[in-house]
C-alpha cells in the first residue's frame, strides 16, 4: 500500500524534468544536520547528478545543524530568494516540532518546494549486541523497563515519534537518546554505547555488517534486508518514515520556486540517481509545488494526530 501511495502522489519526474536547463550560478545548498547522516547522503547523490548534467555548476554543501534541524529552518528565510540558496527540509520534522513549541519557527514559515524521497523506520542494534531478534528485544524491554537506550536523531522527529510509536504499540519502556543527526549517533551505535537505535533502512543497509536491522516500517521486506520481518508481520500495522526535500526562503518569487523543484525533479529522474537512492535504500518520490498544499495539509493531519496519541508536541 505504501508504494501504491508513493505512486499516487508522485509526479512524472521525467514530465517535470522536461528541457530543464542548467542554473544560471552555482547551488548554495543547506543542511540542517550535521554530515554523515541521511540529508547529507542525499546532498551528495545530488551533488553527483547535478555536476554531470551541468558541469559549469558547482554544489556548495553548507551545515547548519543543531535543535533537531531547528535551527537551520529558523534562520532560513533570512537567505536570499534568489533559487541559488536551497534548504534541505524533513517531514514530519517540521509538523512536529512547531507543535512543542520551542523552537524559533512555524511550520508555515517554511516553504517547500520539492520532496524528493522518503526513508522507512528500522529498529536497529549493533552487530555485538545479545538482542538477535525483535523477541530478544521486547522480552529484554520488558523484564527492566527504562534501561533500554534508544539512540535517536533530534526531538520531535521522525525518529523520536517512532521511538514512542515502539513503547505504545509493543506495551514496553524504553529511553529515547536524542542526538544532532544520524551522523553523530552512528559511533554510539557501532560502539555499543547505546542499547538500539529507532533510525532508517537506509542506516541498516549503510553498515551492514556492524549493525543487525530487527523490524522496518514496511509494508513488505526490504530487498536489501531480506531476513528483516516487517511491523506488519510482527502484529502492528506500522508504514511509516521520514520525506525528505528541499525548499527556499518564502521571499522566493513563484517562477523561482518552480524552477527549483523541475530542477530536483530532473535530478530524480536520472538514471544513475535510482541507481543511488536504490543502493541506499532510499524510496524516490516526486512531490512539487502543484501537489504541495495538499501533500502538506495530509501529512500534517497524520503527524498531528499520531503525536497527540503518543504524547508529543505538547508542552508540559
Amino acid at each position: 500500500m505504501k508504494r501504491l501511495m508513493f505512486a499516487a502522489l508522485a509526479l512524472s519526474a521525467a514530465a517535470l524534468a522536461s528541457a530543464q536547463p542548467c542554473p544560471d550560478k552555482n547551488l548554495m545548498y543547506w543542511q540542517a544536520f550535521p554530515p554523515g547522516g541521511e540529508s547529507d547522503l542525499s546532498a551528495r547523490h545530488q551533488q553527483v547528478v547535478l555536476r554531470k548534467k551541468c558541469p559549469a555548476v558547482e554544489t556548495v554543501i553548507q551545515y547548519k545543524a543543531g535543535a533537531g534541524g531547528a535551527l537551520m529552518w529558523s534562520q532560513m528565510n533570512t537567505l536570499p530568494g534568489d533559487g541559488a540558496n536551497v534548504v534541505g527540509v524533513n517531514l514530519p520534522h517540521l509538523v512536529l516540532q512547531p507543535l512543542e513549541g520551542t523552537v524559533q519557527y512555524k511550520t508555515e514559515d517554511v516553504t517547500p518546494v520539492f520532496w524528493y524521497h522518503f526513508t522507512p523506520d528500522a529498529l536497529v542494534v549493533p552487530e555485538q549486541s545479545p538482542l538477535k531478534s525483535f523477541a530478544d528485544f521486547i522480552k529484554a524491554a520488558k523484564a527492566e523497563p527504562g534501561r533500554l537506550n534508544l539512540a535517536g536523531s533530534g526531538l520531535n522527529s521522525a525518529n523520536h515519534l517512532a521511538h514512542q510509536r515502539l513503547n505504545l504499540a509493543f506495551e514496553v519502556k524504553t529511553t529515547y537518546v536524542p542526538f544532532k543527526g544520524t551522523g553523530d549517533l552512528a559511533m554510539a551505535v557501532l560502539g555499543g554505547h547505546v542499547d538500539a537505535t529507532m533510525t532508517y533502512t537506509t542506516f541498516a543497509i549503510g553498515n551492514k555488517g556492524k549493525v543487525r536491522a530487527l523490524a522496518v516500517a514496511m509494508e513488505q521486506r526490504h530487498p536489501l534486508l531480506p531476513d528483516v520481518p516487517t511491523f506488519r508481520e510482527l502484529g502492528v500495522d506500522w508504514v511509516d518514515g521520514a520525506y525528505r526535500g528541499v525548499g527556499v526562503p518564502k521571499s522566493a518569487p513563484p517562477e523561482t520556486m518552480r524552477r527549483v523543484a523541475e530542477l530536483f525533479a530532473a535530478l530524480n529522474a536520472d538514471a544513475e540517481m535510482k541507481e543511488l537512492a536504490a543502493k541506499s535504500g532510499f524510496e524516490l518520490v516526486n512531490v512539487g509545488v502543484d501537489r504541495m498544499d495538499g501533500f502538506m495539509k495530509e501529512r500534517a493531519r497524520v503527524y498531528t494526530g499520531l503525536a497527540r496519541q503518543m504524547g508529543l508536541g505538547a508542552k508540559p
